[in-house]
C-alpha cells in the first residue's frame, strides 16, 4: 500500500514538471510569437511590441466638458483608477472603440457643436452603446439609447415602419437638446451626463437627499456611480491611444462611408427591389437606414422622407 502511494506521488510529480515545462516553453516562445505578430508594425514609429500589465499613473488635469475631476478625494481618485484599468485591459473592446470611432464621430461632432454641447459628450455615446445600433433590457435604443417616450417628447417618429432613434444624425439631436435642458437645470455638465444615465429626476433627488450639490459627492448606485468615471476613462484611452499600448494604423480604422441622399414621399412596397435601382442590396440599404423598420413604407401621410445611399463603387453591385 506504502509503494503504491510512493508510485502515485512520483507520477503526480512527473505530470506536473511536465506541464511546468510545456508552460515555460510556452512563455519562451512567446515573444518570437509577439514579434512576428507585430511584424506589420516594423519602421513604424511609437509601437509597443512587448505586453506587460502595468498600474497605470493618474493622468493630470482630468476634466470633463472643462470641469475638474477632484482626485485629490480618495474615493474620486480609486473610481477613476478603477475605470482606467478596466477600459485599458479591456483590450479587444477598446480596439473596437477605436475603430468605429473613425466611422461616426465625424458625423457625431459636428451636431454637438452645432447646438453648443461640448465634444466629450460623443464618450457618452460611446457608453451608452458602443457606437452600435444597441437594443437595452429596457427598450431603449440607438447609438443614445433614447427611450420610446423620451423619442416621441423630442418629436421623433416611432411605429412599426420607423423608428427614429435609430437615425444617427436626428438622435444626436435629441440627445443634444435632453443635455442642454439638464445643464440649465444642474447648471454643470457633469451632473448632465449623470442625469442623461439616471434621469434628471433621479439626480434631483439624490442632490436634495444627501443635501451636495457636485456630483463627485454623491453617493449613487453601481451603474451612475461609474458613469462618469467611465467616461473620463474612455477620454483618455481614446485620445491617448499609443499610451495605453494600442498599436493600429489608419488603414486598421473603420471608415465612414459617403453617400447621396434620395427623397421619397411615397410608399415603398418592397425595399429590396428599391434597393436593387440603386444598385445595392436590402442588407446595404437597411444598414445605411437603420430607422427603416420593415421590408416597406406605408406612408399613408405622404411624408418626405431622405435615405441614405452609398456612392457608386463602395460596395460591389447587387445581383
Amino acid at each position: 500500500m506504502k509503494m503504491m502511494k510512493v508510485l502515485k506521488i512520483i507520477l503526480m510529480s512527473v505530470g506536473f514538471i511536465a506541464i511546468c515545462a510545456v508552460s515555460i516553453q510556452a512563455v519562451q516562445e512567446s515573444p518570437e510569437t509577439a514579434e512576428n505578430n507585430s511584424e506589420q508594425y516594423k519602421g513604424k514609429e511609437n509601437v509597443t511590441r512587448d505586453y506587460n500589465i502595468y498600474a497605470l499613473p493618474m493622468p493630470e488635469g482630468l476634466n470633463f466638458a472643462g470641469e475638474k475631476v477632484p482626485l485629490e478625494d480618495p474615493d474620486v481618485y480609486e473610481r477613476m483608477d478603477r475605470e482606467l484599468l478596466v477600459n485599458t485591459y479591456w483590450q479587444s473592446n477598446a480596439l473596437l472603440l477605436l475603430k468605429r470611432a473613425n466611422k461616426y464621430f465625424p458625423v457625431i461632432e459636428p451636431i454637438l457643436k452645432e447646438n453648443g454641447i461640448p465634444d466629450d459628450f460623443k464618450y457618452l455615446a460611446i457608453a451608452e452603446s458602443g457606437l452600435t445600433q444597441a437594443v437595452s433590457p429596457a427598450k431603449a435604443v440607438g447609438f443614445w439609447q433614447i427611450m420610446e417616450g423620451t423619442g416621441e417628447d423630442y418629436s421623433l417618429e416611432i411605429n412599426g415602419n420607423v423608428d427614429e432613434r435609430y437615425h444617427i444624425e436626428k438622435s444626436t439631436r435629441v440627445a443634444s437638446e435632453y443635455l442642454n435642458k439638464a445643464k440649465e437645470k444642474f447648471g454643470s455638465w457633469t451632473l448632465a451626463a449623470a442625469a442623461y444615465n439616471a434621469g434628471n429626476a433621479g439626480i434631483q433627488r439624490q442632490l436634495d437627499r444627501q443635501g451636495v450639490s457636485d456630483y463627485y459627492d454623491l453617493l449613487l448606485g453601481e451603474e451612475t456611480g461609474r458613469y462618469i468615471f467611465r467616461l473620463l476613462a474612455l477620454k483618455e484611452i481614446m485620445q491617448n491611444p499609443q499610451k495605453y499600448g494600442f498599436n493600429f494604423s489608419s488603414d486598421d480604422l473603420y471608415k465612414h462611408i459617403p453617400t447621396y441622399t434620395v427623397k421619397i414621399d411615397t410608399p415603398v412596397t418592397d425595399f429590396a427591389v428599391f434597393a436593387k435601382n440603386y444598385g445595392i442590396n436590402y442588407k446595404i440599404l437597411k444598414i445605411h437606414n437603420p430607422w427603416l423598420r420593415e421590408a416597406n413604407l406605408d406612408n399613408r401621410s405622404g411624408k418626405t422622407y431622405e435615405i441614405e445611399i452609398p456612392e457608386e463603387g463602395i460596395y460591389p453591385a447587387a445581383n
